[in-house]
């Protein structure tokens, strides 16, 4: 099997995992004077023994965000990004037309009028698009899941700003991997699309916002998310977190040298997104007349996707790919593949050869 679906979710870094391992064990883990699987919100030795541990993890993923914020551990980035919307007390929304689910059936939840930010064909949101009246916040995100345009987010937050507005920037796809907002009020990120665990993401908050907690009921990390926290799956985080801002440049160049060679595999093909700003980990490629159901089907090897796995199933084109001008046909014979770390040229050399001899089977 080849996995080709890297915006979906990574693979578990062996760093992040062996980080993990002393805090999932039972009595004795570590010696008879710490146990891994103690709370880290008890006092005794054990307990802050833990606490430590989410300590620092705490400081690998600061790490990776701006200067003069402080992180919030959540159960990942869908929660970090409710916190945000709801916890700021923001009331007028503006969002761009291709954000994730998370943020737009959030913000249209709590604003049913939000402003939709306008993308190009490219899948860009405009540096001057409109706001709408007044905001009291606006969610921009730095990498689009489904296409990999990196926006920009930088100028979108001066002009939140400038209208009196806080930004929130989804940066799942960008943590780790670019640098991040430094202008944002609110980042919000997941452990499992940077190499860590499932189930742990976090919101970055500027320092003098204060938010609203969602979930009460023991006062825990920082007052703002009550629960109890695994030092497994912040360790996880943390070891995942370090490792990304260790190989970012590394990274970078092998998911650059991968793209090239499967754009000239996949030549037939269209580009879907911009070819310049973008996350080059990300191909969405279509083929006029592509039955892309038939495609996976014959392609049992191969693990890519059809779009968004949050949307999988649903039936319904890409909004991403809509919000962009493409018909429905367009999108429907359009297909994401997903790329990274651990993936090899022959990986993709061969992925590639697969796709298109399938696609000429197909007669397109």
């Amino acid at each position: 099997m080849i996995y080709l679906d890297y915006q979906a979710t990574t693979p578990l870094a062996p760093e992040a995992r062996a980080a993990m391992l002393p805090w999932l064990g039972g009595p004795d883990p570590m010696g008879p004077d710490l146990m891994g699987f103690a709370n880290p919100h008890s006092p005794h030795r054990p307990g802050r023994a833990a606490a430590a541990a989410v300590e620092v993890a705490r400081d690998q993923v600061a790490a990776l965000l701006p200067p003069g914020g402080r992180v919030i551990f959540t159960s990942g980035a869908t929660e970090a990004i409710n916190l945000a919307l709801v916890g700021s007390g923001a009331k007028r929304l503006a969002v761009s037309g291709i954000e994730h689910a998370a943020v737009l059936d959030t913000a249209r939840a709590i604003d049913p009028a939000c402003q939709a930010m306008a993308v190009d064909r490219l899948g860009l949101v405009a540096a001057d698009a409109n706001l709408g009246d007044q905001p009291d916040l606006v969610a921009v995100m730095q990498v689009n899941n489904e296409i990999g345009t990196i926006q920009p987010v930088e100028a979108l937050a001066d002009r939140a700003h400038a209208a009196g507005a806080l930004f929130l920037c989804d940066a799942v796809q960008g943590a780790g991997k670019l640098a991040p907002p430094a202008n944002a009020d609110l980042i919000a990120l997941s452990a499992h699309k940077l190499y860590g665990p499932k189930g742990i993401g976090a919101l970055w908050v500027r320092d003098g916002l204060d938010l609203a907690p969602l979930i009460r009921g023991g006062g825990q990390e920082q007052g703002t998310r009550s629960g109890t926290l695994s030092p497994a799956l912040c360790a996880g985080f943390g070891a995942a977190a370090a490792l990304a801002a260790a190989r970012m440049e590394e990274d970078a160049a092998h998911v650059a040298r991968l793209w090239q060679v499967a754009r000239e595999r996949l030549g037939g093909w269209s580009l879907n997104g911009c070819a310049q700003a973008r996350w080059k980990g990300n191909l969405n490629l279509r083929r006029d007349g592509l039955d892309v159901a038939r495609l996976m089907s014959d392609l049992r090897t191969l693990a890519f996707s059809a779009g968004s796995a949050c949307a999988s199933g649903s039936g319904r084109p890409s909004h991403v790919l809509a919000a962009m001008g493409l018909s429905a046909s367009e999108a429907k014979s359009s297909i994401r593949l997903g790329f990274g770390r651990y993936s090899t040229l022959g990986n993709i050399e061969d992925a590639c050869a697969q796709i298109d001899a399938a696609a000429a089977a197909q007669g397109v």
